[in-house]
């Protein structure tokens, strides 16, 4: 069982939680804490050994807390994920690899592309394919298409592993926090398209990619987590493309093992990460 708690901070609050995992003879198997003292607020994530009624456990937690403080429990069930793409395979392709021998932390319900190039590769791993295609159709009616291909199925998130469209505010409000992008740039240099390019034209030495969780700005959501390889004078912009398809791969994997293991909490447009 995992518990993911935020609130506001005040003295004695890893006391009251582990007096009352003691109390209701809970084990407490890891415990690990954040304050962010600028906004006065704390973070922590439990994984307890004993299963506990979730309801009583929430209320309880609620009656040793600040008003404010935001609970979830879960029974480490399997998430669920529909993954979102156009013709690019290599975040895709790790994906389903993952997902066939059980070490991505979830469970591929479908994959919705709005080209069918990659419908091949999903059939061949036994993954749902749906065309969604945007050509001679406006924003809304695509996305109302999308939207209603979305709800065949039960999802926790939304992954999107190199769609290459910009979803319209509304279509986010319908899944705060639960829209994962990998964008190729080391964010927040280089937003939008083309950053190969951009990287390229501008001479850097350090390339990377960054997984975040998509809001109404953007590519500026909260980052989940990113990484970065060095580059030089001799690379093209095409060879920064080829290397950076490796380093998205890795990061999209990343922070999807991250999210799905409930340790990356939200807070304004920042993200407390857990990662041990």
């Amino acid at each position: 069982m995992i518990v993911v708690i935020q609130c506001k901070d005040q003295v004695g609050l890893v006391s009251a939680i582990s007096g009352l995992m003691a109390a209701e003879k809970i084990n407490i198997v890891s415990m690990r804490e954040h304050v962010d003292t600028q906004n006065n607020r704390f973070f922590a994530r439990l994984v307890l050994q004993q299963p506990a009624d979730v309801v009583v456990l929430r209320a309880k937690l609620e009656s040793v807390l600040p008003d404010d403080a935001l609970i979830q429990v879960t029974l480490q069930p399997e998430k669920k994920i529909i993954v979102l793409v156009t013709k690019e395979y290599h975040c895709l392709g790790d994906i389903l690899l993952r997902n066939h021998f059980k070490t991505l932390g979830a469970s591929v319900q479908c994959v919705i592309g709005n080209h069918a190039t990659l419908e091949d590769i999903c059939r061949r791993f036994d993954v749902p394919f749906h065309l969604v295609s945007h050509e001679n159709l406006a924003k809304e009616a695509f996305e109302q298409e999308l939207l209603n291909t979305v709800q065949q199925y039960e999802a926790d998130y939304l992954v999107l592993a190199k769609f290459m469209r910009i979803l319209s505010p509304e279509f986010v409000a319908r899944f705060p926090m639960r829209v994962i992008n990998i964008h190729h740039s080391f964010l927040p240099a280089f937003i939008g398209a083309n950053p190969y390019r951009q990287a390229y034209e501008r001479g850097v030495k350090l390339i990377g990619a960054t997984a975040h969780f998509v809001t109404n700005d953007l590519d500026e959501g909260p980052i989940i987590t990113q990484q970065i390889i060095p580059v030089n004078h001799s690379l093209s912009a095409a060879d920064m493309v080829k290397a950076g398809k490796e380093i998205e791969t890795a990061v999209l994997a990343k922070a999807l093992q991250l999210v799905m293991d409930d340790k990356v909490l939200v807070f304004r447009n920042k993200t407390i990460v857990f990662d041990v």
